[in-house]
């Protein structure tokens, strides 16, 4: 029997006006980050976790201005809580996923089960009846696309691999990387119904030329430039890609 917990949420008050909102009762390797960000003028929500609670709830205070709900995908652990907003961004590859979602388009078929849960969020819940809600975007994201909100601007980077809408979000003035699930600290997921792994190395490719200071990921801890770069290295080298000459010469 599991127990009952008053909280699903934790959260994290981090550096730059980010706060990380966590889920500590999913199942570790499925735990997602969900990460708000401040801004003068409006805020974002980069990713809204798995739905099992209200995490609209759970931000509180922190909704004291216009919000803008970017999926950096569209797999279930990640878009979970979007129907909670009314401002809600994608990439158009995945646009049809949010508006009509599936356990088989989000892949929660393949990964959400009793197992993935260690307590329940109110009595009688039951994770049988688990399933995503459709949250049609309201303005997508394409490649080199600004979100501006007021005193801080992120980029939109397209970075397909994982799924073919992945993106990332980049704070050039700060070196802040939201990077959903393109990379982490992780078995990297390229195996999907949707996923392309030359699609990935090339994303892999792409991020290695960002002068990062701090990857906040999908799941797991953020990263440092260093510890992002032998990730990289690691997956290309997994798939027998080879690095090219500029690259070689920037890791010496």
């Amino acid at each position: 029997m599991l127990k009952v917990v008053e909280e699903w949420f934790e959260s994290q008050t981090l550096e730059d006006g980010v706060t990380l909102f966590g889920e500590p009762y999913v199942d570790p390797w499925l735990q997602p980050n969900s990460w708000h960000v401040r801004g003068r003028d409006r805020d974002l929500l980069i990713d809204s976790g798995m739905g099992i609670m209200s995490l609209k709830d759970a931000l509180g205070a922190l909704l004291d201005k216009p919000i803008l709900a970017v999926a950096s995908h569209s797999h279930f652990d990640h878009i979970g809580s979007h129907h909670e907003f009314s401002e809600r961004a994608c990439h158009p590859a995945e646009a049809d996923i949010m508006t009509k979602p599936t356990d088989q388009n989000t892949v929660a078929d393949v990964y959400m089960n009793e197992s993935m849960i260690t307590a329940l969020p109110h009595p009688g819940y039951d994770v049988r009846e688990y399933g995503i809600r459709p949250a049609p975007p309201t303005q997508l994201l394409e490649d080199g696309n600004l979100l501006d909100l007021g005193d801080r601007v992120f980029k939109v980077l397209h970075l397909p691999g994982h799924s073919p809408g992945s993106i990332g979000l980049w704070e050039e003035e700060t070196g802040i990387l939201f990077s959903g699930d393109a990379i982490y600290e992780g078995e990297f997921l390229d195996q999907l119904y949707h996923s392309d792994v030359e699609a990935y190395i090339e994303t892999m490719h792409h991020l290695r030329e960002l002068p990062v200071r701090v990857v906040h990921c999908g799941h797991y801890g953020s990263l440092g430039r260093e510890r992002m770069i032998e990730l990289i290295d690691g997956y290309i080298a997994s798939k027998k890609a080879p690095l090219c000459p500029a690259e070689v010469l920037g890791s010496s």
